[in-house]
């Protein structure tokens, strides 16, 4: 089973918020579709952080690369691309790009050999436990404790609110809102924060102190960069647990995070970690320190595989509007029922494309592509909504 062809689209979908009525939140990503010379096709998907970068690396680099490559000889694959293409070793653009193919790699030898990827990766276990991502930065305390009641009610067991992310804002206000997100919570579901790599060493200091009493499952990606060093000595320094990883793009830079003793919960996500095949070495290495995974990152119906089929797997994020985007664009894809998730068993990812939706919501016009009006994570901004309100 040969490459035959790589292809790449790019697509957006406007997530409604239930109860504002608009959509608040736009999620693009890049759709790549890898096809076989036997016929068989498999998929993947990366994100949005310039996309138009990543189509031109899988089309005019990646693609001619690999074609004519055995699709299950995936160390085959990452040794060329590693060598060939990315002997310095980047992340970003080339992580993205070779993530969505692996993934797609991964699919096709799954429908290849009848069985789910989970079991591929080793099958621990057909399920894995569930949080949801709720609270969104431009969230007040009011907006967040309707919210953490709502999730709740919809049978969700763990809970994560952003942290950080609104310019106007302060570490001081962010402490409130943690704790009235805590107070319509109640002590026994889980809560964690995530500030998306928003503050300095300092800040998070202070703001972790002031939430100390909320009994937070974890304070994930604190530090700005993921500095190693900064966030071991933050670690050393409070007793709220810290998560980070979901974007660093391949092994070396969890090693940094693992050794430097700077997380209690390492976090790849397989749309930006260099795929399945590259995740597998950054689990097996976590393994070794005795680290369990999540994921941060969203996009649960990708990440559901590792994190079931490993033995150091923990709990899949169901982001709100990654997780409404792969319902719109998959067939066939789970839902967490009362905070678990069960893996169907089908062949490969277990899902099938939507081309009707893939077909009109594609991007063909870069100018089209551009997050006016919202953050790097297509939230709109703070300024934004209010003008609209």
């Amino acid at each position: 089973m040969k490459i035959e062809n790589i292809t790449a689209t790019l697509h957006r979908h406007e997530i409604d918020l239930p109860g504002i009525g608009e959509s608040i939140e736009s999620r693009m990503f890049v759709f790549v579709e890898v096809e076989t010379d036997d016929g068989m096709k498999g998929f993947g998907i990366t994100g949005s952080i310039l996309p138009w970068a990543i189509i031109a690396c899988i089309e005019n680099h990646l693609a001619p690369a690999l074609k004519g490559r055995d699709v299950v000889h995936t160390e085959d694959i990452h040794s060329h691309v590693w060598r060939k293409l990315n002997s310095r070793a980047y992340t970003g653009v080339v992580s993205n790009a070779l993530s969505a193919i692996d993934i797609a790699l991964w699919d096709i030898r799954g429908k290849k050999e009848n069985r789910s990827i989970h079991e591929l990766l080793g099958g621990f276990r057909n399920w894995a436990p569930t949080y949801a991502t709720f609270g969104y930065p431009f969230f007040d305390e009011v907006q967040l404790a309707d919210y953490a009641k709502k999730f709740i009610a919809d049978g969700h067991r763990m809970l994560k609110m952003v942290v950080g992310g609104e310019p106007t804002r302060t570490w001081k206000d962010d402490i409130r809102r943690v704790q009235a997100a805590r107070e319509a919570a109640g002590p026994d579901i889980e809560l964690m924060i995530d500030s998306n790599c928003w503050f300095n060493p300092h800040e998070a200091r202070l703001l972790a102190r002031g939430v100390e009493d909320c009994n937070l499952m974890w304070f994930e990606e604190p530090i700005q960069q993921n500095d190693a060093r900064a966030l071991a000595d933050f670690r050393g320094k409070t007793s709220i647990p810290v998560a980070a990883g979901q974007m660093e793009g391949h092994r070396w830079r969890y090693r940094e995070l693992i050794v430097h003793h700077a997380v209690d919960v390492i976090q790849p996500n397989v749309l930006y970690n260099g795929g399945f095949t590259e995740t597998l070495k950054v689990a097996h290495m976590a393994q070794a320190f005795n680290l369990p995974m999540s994921n941060g990152g969203g996009w649960p119906i990708f990440n559901m595989h590792h994190l079931c089929g490993l033995m150091n797997g923990g709990p899949v994020e169901f982001h709100y509007g990654m997780w409404q985007t792969g319902k719109h664009f998959f067939h066939g894809t789970p839902d967490p029922v009362d905070g678990k998730l069960t893996i169907s068993g089908e062949p490969g990812l277990g899902f099938t494309p939507n081309y009707d939706a893939l077909r009109d919501a594609r991007i063909t016009d870069p100018a089209k592509s551009l997050f006016e009006g919202r953050d790097s994570h297509g939230y709109l901004l703070r300024d934004t909504i209010a003008n609209r309100s």
